[in-house]
């Protein structure tokens, strides 16, 4: 039986203080040993390498495209003749439409598939970035990275069901750690090329979002040759399968949607509080990613002083701390426990920060590691795409502000002006105090938070692996989909009893909840 993490405890009293007396207890590892790393990522065949490609270029260019504004801040407000504190905005906004574009480009995903929405996605992207090189005043450009945040919020949901969803289960973790920090290769990225574009060019900072539309083209072609999920195409099957048999027992379907929306009520009822919990949740991890990034670099170069090439490799050198702390973290997930594992980065990065660089990044990276298949496995099946995408950025819309509240407290603490009468301030003091804080919140609300149950990993990696199995014989998504169907109507259950639906339940809900 899948595990969706049916908020079960919040409908009776009992169930709730059972919740919450379990809290310590659910974080004790699962039973599965630990593996060799190696053997786990040999567990991949050339479809699952080939579609996590799909979705982790696509999100590193993601992250590629939204760090330019970070990057190139200084020099966007020299030539805008501004505040940093007002080209900050221009994160700020992006920020905080993204959850519009993971609503809209979520929904799609999970009713026509993840290939077209996300295609569509990049062509955006692409016409965005030529846009924003060529904005001659600030309106313009915050205009045109509001329009972005839309297209940008779009991409994470599909793209990450893209990566992950058909990948082994013992894979997940360790390659969820790798997905997420498409983000920090985005970010090295970024600084990278920075430093051979922006800096050496005659266009300066414009360059640099010029170039970022070029890739995304390439990500294009690679994902119209590529083919649909296995999982999706299962899914799909299912969904048709029951609209036929409405259709047959004389039941009218209209055109438009109408067994999708019927299953989207039918799994965010329950779940809606589930959703509030992710989107609170993640508003501290964006709160931890953006506050220890936004303004780094910018704090490097005007109060610490660094030369570009000096402030391009200590950048480089951070994300690849949070490289290598995703994937180690993400990989110990899945035979410590998600939200165990969490834990212990959340302390770790608190205790560091005052050695910062590599090591902090190390422990950003390394709480973000497990979070993609952590929410995939909180997710409804039929609203994957959407409850990921969406919630990841109802967190990003929170925390949207990060680095605009961090300048305009740096603003209270000025530093004595360069020679050439540059205004400083101490961000390094502000960022220390923000990651501070939002480390403990993090904790706070991973402790009290919930994760799959031993049971439910069980039964999603046996899910798995038949699936697989079935796809390597050659049957097809709709016989797999036939299968499930017939399977589920022969469970021995008497549904003509509704007490014995109720018992049953109910039970499901305090076996399941952890």
């Amino acid at each position: 039986m899948r595990n969706h993490m049916a908020l079960g405890w919040f409908y009776s009293p009992s169930q709730i203080a059972h919740y919450f007396a379990t809290r310590i207890t659910s974080l004790k590892p699962p039973r599965g040993k630990l593996k060799n790393p190696y053997t786990t990522i040999k567990q991949l065949d050339r479809h699952q390498w080939l579609m996590f490609a799909g979705g982790f270029t696509a999100w590193t260019w993601d992250a590629f495209d939204y760090f330019t504004v970070s990057i190139t801040m200084t020099a966007i407000a020299e030539d805008f003749n501004v505040s940093y504190n007002s080209v900050s905005w221009g994160m700020t906004i992006t920020l905080m439409l993204r959850s519009v574009g993971a609503l809209i480009f979520g929904f799609f995903s999970d009713r026509y598939g993840r290939k077209w929405p996300m295609i569509i996605d990049l062509i955006f992207f692409i016409i965005l970035e030529v846009a924003s090189g060529f904005c001659q005043t600030l309106p313009q450009f915050l205009g045109v990275r509001a329009l972005y945040g839309i297209a940008m919020g779009g991409l994470y949901g599909p793209a990450g069901a893209t990566a992950l969803e058909d990948l082994p289960y013992d894979a997940r973790g360790i390659l969820s750690g790798l997905y997420q920090e498409g983000y920090a290769v985005g970010y090295f990225l970024a600084a990278a090329f920075y430093r051979a574009l922006a800096i050496s060019t005659s266009h300066g900072w414009r360059t640099l979002f010029w170039f970022g539309a070029g890739p995304p083209v390439l990500i294009i072609l690679f994902r119209l040759w590529l083919p649909e999920t296995n999982h999706f195409q299962v899914m799909k099957a299912e969904r048709e399968a029951r609209e036929r048999a409405m259709i047959e027992s004389g039941q009218e379907i209209s055109k438009f949607n109408r067994t999708f929306l019927s299953e989207v009520g039918q799994a965010i009822r329950p779940y809606w509080l589930l959703l509030v919990y992710i989107a609170v949740v993640m508003a501290g991890f964006n709160g931890v990613s953006h506050g220890s990034e936004d303004l780094y670099p910018t704090f490097l170069e005007d109060q610490v002083g660094m030369s570009a090439t000096n402030e391009t490799v200590v950048t480089i050198v951070g994300q690849v701390g949070a490289l290598l702390g995703a994937m180690l973290f993400g990989y110990l997930s899945a035979f410590f426990g998600r939200r165990l594992t969490m834990l212990v980065a959340c302390i770790s990065g608190a205790a560091i920060i005052p050695a910062y660089l590599f090591l902090e990044q190390f422990f950003v990276g390394a709480v973000w590691g497990p979070i993609p298949i952590h929410l995939m496995e909180l997710s409804p099946t039929p609203i994957r795409s959407l409850m990921l995408g969406l919630g990841y950025q109802l967190g990003n819309l929170a925390s949207s502000a990060s680095a605009t509240i961090e300048t305009t407290i740096g603003s209270r603490y000025p530093l004595p002006p360069l020679a050439s009468g540059t205004a400083r301030y101490n961000y390094g003091k502000v960022i220390a105090i923000f990651l501070g804080a939002v480390w403990a919140y993090i904790f706070f609300f991973l402790l009290l938070g919930p994760e799959m149950s031993q049971e439910g990993r069980d039964t999603e990696k046996d899910e798995a692996l038949q699936l697989e199995q079935l796809i390597l014989q050659g049957i097809s998504p709709s016989e797999i989909a036939a299968n499930r169907e017939f399977m589920a109507k022969s469970k021995p259950f008497d549904e003509e009893d509704p007490q014995v639906v109720k018992e049953t339940h109910d039970k499901h809900i305090v076996e399941h909840i952890e």
